[in-house]
């Protein structure tokens, strides 16, 4: 599967069911950029057991704001909705798989 891009319009119907790992990023981010290819392989790897999507946190000022965004980037596990894990910064595919098949399998 390939990365979703979230917006506030869609962001509940992609998030409200099943396990979701959300980037909040901007273009301008050194470690965001870094951390796009590390997102790519896992969508690619988990497949359909969980999404990986991102938002942008220039373009979703709002979303950012709701779940106090103060550093980027900030990646949030969510499950069912609810989050369940968050990390601030890069964090390595094996960190990030680790909490996304834990969320799949709680």
């Amino acid at each position: 599967m390939a990365v979703e891009h979230l917006t506030e319009a869609n962001f509940s119907d992609k998030t409200d069911k099943g396990v979701v790992l959300v980037d909040f990023w901007a273009p301008w981010c050194g470690p965001c950029r870094a951390l796009a290819p590390v997102l790519d392989e896992l969508a690619t790897d988990l497949g359909s057991k969980a999404v990986i999507a991102k938002v942008n946190c220039d373009e979703e000022a709002g979303l950012a704001q709701k779940f106090g965004i103060r550093s980027i980037p900030a990646l949030f596990v969510l499950k069912d909705g609810q989050v369940t894990k968050q990390f601030v910064g890069v964090k390595s595919k094996e960190e990030l798989k680790k909490a996304l098949l834990a969320a799949v399998e709680a």
